[in-house]
């Protein structure tokens, strides 16, 4: 009997050995990848901040409940930028020196974009960025660690100025957002607008947070302006759609990609109606032809999101925050084990520069040395609302 008993013992410690053996030959690894994300979750561009936070919460869920990457379970650490570029610098610095992530997202604006590029860069840390303004990426040799995902706001200007030179509107006023993106945008509105054959006749500006613009689009009012540009996010806009309408000027209002929200709509209610501007395909997507290679991810966002989050909530800027943290999900999944922080974020960075033919919300990007957007042509729609929905002016 001892002797059965003796050897049921030893039976039982090989088996749970081999087991445990197994687990450790078989077992995916469990340490968690840390990532950081910057978004404008309050303040004046929380239309935008929002749904970036939501979307990356979603995402997050969705890949660690298919296994993580790679077995690893992937964390987004996220905070709330305020819309302050002082509070942006801030927040990645901790993300940098205390939480100790691999790479960031976000922000969601281009002035705290362009706030932190020295920072980014001194840390070595990869960064894409969830913001339009072209100097975000370029001059790219200086912006080694940094990529983005939104369309810049060249290629939103090069779409307005294309359609109107195309309706023969040679006469424009230009209203813009003193911030960092309303001042890019003017930049190249008004450097761009001699290709193109148009003139501006009037340069207004107004300040994030401004609730009138009567004074600005009086003086607009008095020219011979065929057109308005307004360069600005939906807040802002929403208020220069309404002020126009009460001044009864019954002249064509373009905005930027920055108004690509149900927000922009809600808030400026009927005087929404008739405004164009361009966008990616995400609000479109029942229009997009089958054989868009964006179709199938277009399709999964939206009906992903909108279960969530209610049918109608859906924006571009949840959209970058996709395509920014797929970037990165992308290079996590082809980095090698065992690396220690400084080799992982290098490694990240050099995986999302070797991206080609990701077919994202935004477009088909294919990033290079001398592309950190690398967004392929015909990413953009040209927009118009009607009756409080989204119309492709195809």
């Amino acid at each position: 009997m001892r002797k059965y008993l003796k050897s049921s013992v030893i039976l039982v410690l090989v088996v749970a050995m081999l087991a445990i053996g197994g687990m450790n030959c078989t077992q995916a690894p469990s340490d968690v990848y840390k990532v950081g994300a910057v978004f404008d979750i309050t303040g004046p561009a929380s239309n935008l901040g929002v749904p970036e936070k939501q979307t990356v919460a979603m995402m997050v869920d969705q890949i660690n409940e298919a296994g993580g990457i790679n077995g690893h379970p992937l964390e987004v650490i996220v905070y709330d930028t305020e819309g302050d570029a002082e509070t942006t610098a801030m927040m990645v610095n901790r993300l940098i020196e205390q939480d100790e992530v691999l790479a960031i997202i976000g922000p969601t604006r281009s002035g705290s974009s362009l706030a932190v590029i020295d920072t980014i860069t001194t840390a070595e840390i990869p960064q894409v960025s969830c913001a339009a303004a072209t100097g975000i990426v370029e001059p790219v040799e200086e912006r080694y660690w940094i990529f983005k995902t939104p369309q810049t706001d060249k290629e939103a200007i090069t779409e307005i100025y294309t359609y109107l030179q195309g309706a023969n509107v040679t006469d424009i006023a230009i209203i813009s957002d003193t911030s960092g993106f309303g001042a890019a945008g003017r930049d190249i509105l008004i450097a761009d607008a001699a290709d193109y054959g148009i003139t501006i006749l009037d340069d207004q500006t107004f300040d994030s947070g401004d609730t009138s613009m009567l004074s600005q689009l009086t003086h607009i009012a008095g020219t011979d302006a065929e057109a308005v540009v307004c360069w600005s996010t939906d807040k802002e806009s929403a208020i220069v759609a309404q002020d126009m309408q009460t001044l009864h000027m019954d002249i064509p209002l373009f905005c930027s990609h920055g108004i690509a929200n149900m927000a922009f709509i809600n808030a400026a209610g009927d005087a929404a109606n008739g405004v164009i501007f361009p966008a990616g395909k995400l609000l479109i997507v029942d229009d997009v032809p089958v054989g868009d290679p964006q179709l199938q991810v277009l399709t999964k966002y939206r009906d992903d999101f909108e279960a969530l989050y209610g049918e109608g909530t859906v924006s571009t800027f949840g959209g970058h925050a996709y395509d920014a943290l797929s970037m990165v999900v992308m290079a996590l999944e082809q980095m090698d084990e065992g690396l220690d922080i400084t080799e992982a974020r290098s490694a990240i960075r050099d995986g999302i520069e070797q991206i080609t033919d990701f077919a994202g919300t935004g477009g088909v990007f294919t990033m290079s040395p001398t592309n950190h957007l690398g967004m392929a042509p015909g990413s953009l729609a040209m927009i118009e609302i009607v009756d409080g929905e989204w119309t492709w002016l195809q």
